[in-house]
């Protein structure tokens, strides 16, 4: 399948003769970024400038809001954007200019449509973030469909008035374009039905993207993974016809100091095996491949920025279905490196998956490891859908990826992994259990159990994106409907302060 198509997006000094609608932002104290000749325009026409039609059309600053004022003569149409305050934050002009591609896209009609955003910034950071707010707001799923879905948005320029700083503001274009564009492509591959996307389809889509990058790539299939020991991922993909692959790409610079390994789970389809799912709770299991489809596309977009720091990442892929082949609970597995497992839940897989590619991560002897998955519904209980957990064995390397979240606009709280949790984890038939039988601190267990298969005196830290990795409800933001591609942006930004 094709990468999923973003609206070009160019950086200008001023607005294009040809922009058909003009996105700019409204604070508590007015609008901003309105350029002058625009406001002159609206005052020779109406006789009130841009504020005054703005408020008398009923136009808010709150965050979110969206309305379109009429056009003033030969020019664009108006977008405003609520700010939510005269102080926004980068990821406040993310979320606003992201409202506002949205929000043009559904003027489109039969012709597309060519959007200027104007949101009054020109330091680099937010341009930036305007710039991956306004793409990732241009990106929508097309349905497959015998109809044709043509695009709704031509092209998107972020105008960005000053002169000082240009090669910065033109790099701060650059890595936007490349970090939405590994952002759509998450979406795209957790969008994607299940009977498209499976372990063997989706490690060629993943060799297929590492094609015009230094990326290495290695796949191994179910009789590799055999050899190679992998009882975890041959476990939880025992049940399928579609059997179990392990994606590891490498990307390794000259002159890179520092070792990052990202491990991602990639279950495509996640019915809960033999410990079976409701019917409910089985229809978005199509995403439960969220974190595979981060730590490969962040890979990706890394080697693109030709960032300097090896970067090693595996993606785990199963399908776990029930049937005559299912692993079972109570089942012990023996896993990549020779530990053994107790199986205690069917629906526990990820952390199988998991913990075979954590071990094989370890034998890279990476600075840091991090893991990204869809783990457990004890983590959106906690923490609700829009924020993920963040578990670590190393607080500097809680503190790096809390860090690269905040510079990344998106939301992780850490939790702990009290020492009370591991003893519950001891089995009788194996070296350790993968569930502990009781309803509490799911999201606590679960790391714990991780943290086994992590190489001794290694910094590792575990993402349960379970929460924010797919969502159901009214879009908001750059966020639509379907797959976020959360985690590639936080990883993206980590990658990048590790390299300094």
């Amino acid at each position: 399948m094709p990468a999923p198509a973003l609206p070009d997006l160019t950086l200008t000094r001023s607005l294009g003769r040809n922009t058909d609608l003009l996105v700019v932002g409204l604070a508590e104290a007015g609008p901003v970024g309105v350029p002058e000749t625009i406001n002159a325009a609206y005052a020779k026409r109406y006789g009130l400038g841009v504020a005054e039609m703005a408020t008398s059309l009923g136009a808010k600053a709150t965050a979110g809001s969206a309305s379109v004022l009429p056009a003033a003569g030969d020019g664009p149409r108006l977008l405003t954007v609520g700010l939510g305050g005269d102080s926004p934050s980068t990821e406040d002009l993310r979320r606003a200019a992201g409202v506002g591609i949205r929000k043009a896209a559904s003027l489109a009609s039969e012709a597309t449509l060519s959007v200027a955003v104007s949101l009054g910034s020109e330091e680099s950071e937010a341009v930036q973030a305007i710039a991956e707010g306004a793409l990732l707001g241009g990106y929508s799923y097309a349905p497959i469909s015998s109809t044709a879905n043509p695009a709704k948005l031509d092209t998107i320029a972020v105008i960005c008035a000053g002169a000082d700083h240009r090669s910065e503001l033109t790099a701060a274009i650059h890595t936007a374009t490349e970090v939405a564009q590994a952002v759509a492509t998450a979406r795209e591959w957790v969008n994607v039905p299940p009977n498209l996307l499976y372990p063997e389809s989706f490690a060629e889509e993943a060799r297929s993207l590492a094609r015009d990058s230094r990326i290495a790539v290695e796949v191994l299939d179910d009789k590799a993974l055999a050899r190679g020991g992998y009882g975890g991922i041959l476990a939880v993909g025992a049940g399928s016809s579609r059997l179990p692959r392990l994606v590891r790409y490498s990307y390794a610079p000259r002159g890179a100091a520092f070792s990052l390994a990202l491990v991602g789970k990639g279950i495509t389809f996640d019915s809960g095996g033999l410990n079976i799912k409701t019917s409910d709770g089985m229809y978005t299991m199509k995403s439960d491949m969220a974190g595979a489809a981060a730590v490969l596309a962040a890979t990706h977009a890394i080697a693109r920025l030709g960032l300097k720091i090896k970067v090693t990442a595996y993606a785990a892929l199963a399908e776990n279905l029930p049937s005559d082949t299912a692993y079972r609970p109570s089942d012990v597995l023996t896993m990549y490196g020779g530990k053994t497992v107790e199986n205690g839940n069917c629906d526990a897989e990820g952390r199988l998956v998991l913990a075979d590619a954590l071990v094989r991560a370890s034998e890279d002897k990476p600075d840091l490891v991090v893991d990204v998955a869809t783990l457990t519904g004890a983590c959106v209980v906690a923490l609700g859908e829009r924020t993920g957990g963040l578990l670590s064995n190393d607080e500097v390397a809680a503190d790096s990826i809390l860090d690269a979240a905040e510079s990344a606009g998106e939301d992780f709280w850490q939790l702990p992994i009290p020492k009370e949790i591991r003893p519950k984890l001891d089995s009788k038939v194996a070296d350790i259990r993968s569930t502990t039988g009781e309803r509490f601190g799911g999201a606590l267990v679960a790391a714990a159990f991780l943290r086994d298969f992590v190489g001794p005196d290694i910094a590792w830290a575990h993402l349960d994106i379970a929460g924010p990795a797919f969502h159901s409800g009214e879009p908001f933001g750059y966020v639509g409907p379907g797959g976020t591609g959360v985690g590639v942006r936080t990883l993206v930004a980590l990658a990048t302060s590790l390299q300094e």
